[in-house]
């Protein structure tokens, strides 16, 4: 640990650190495990593409039903399949998910188990918020 400190002043904000102490250890451990900035812009990617309900929808269907066409998808979510095609156009770019052809039709489901698993730790973690209430 670093024997300096710098005092912060009374007018600094309620959630800054009153004495601030930097381990130069712990920074060089923590900042060579950090993934690289396309890594990370990678990541923020996909977390994006997340966010966006209308997809959130798409893929928790695909989540629950398996393997769907657009017409299903769209059934199921209560969106147009014009708004479902252009959700799934997204996230198959992203390797969330990925199709399967049959004829003239397109099967979709999750790209594979990490985007299972990545919506299942989050269906989980909101669903432990309202256990609480």
């Amino acid at each position: 640990m670093s024997s300096q400190s710098d005092v912060v002043s009374a007018g600094a904000p309620a959630e800054a650190c009153a004495v601030r102490v930097v381990d130069p250890e712990k920074v060089a451990l923590v900042s060579a495990a950090l993934p690289g900035a396309e890594t990370i812009a990678d990541l923020a990617q996909v977390f994006g593409l997340l966010s966006d309900p209308g997809r959130l929808r798409v893929i928790t269907a695909l989540l629950e039903g398996g393997e769907m066409c657009v017409c299903d998808i769209a059934a199921s979510c209560g969106h147009s399949e014009s708004a479902v095609s252009h959700s799934l156009r997204l996230l198959r770019a992203n390797r969330v998910v990925r199709s399967r052809r049959d004829g003239r039709m397109a099967y979709y489901r999750l790209d594979d188990s990490h985007v299972r698993m990545l919506l299942d730790l989050a269906l989980t973690h909101v669903g432990h918020g309202e256990e609480g209430t």
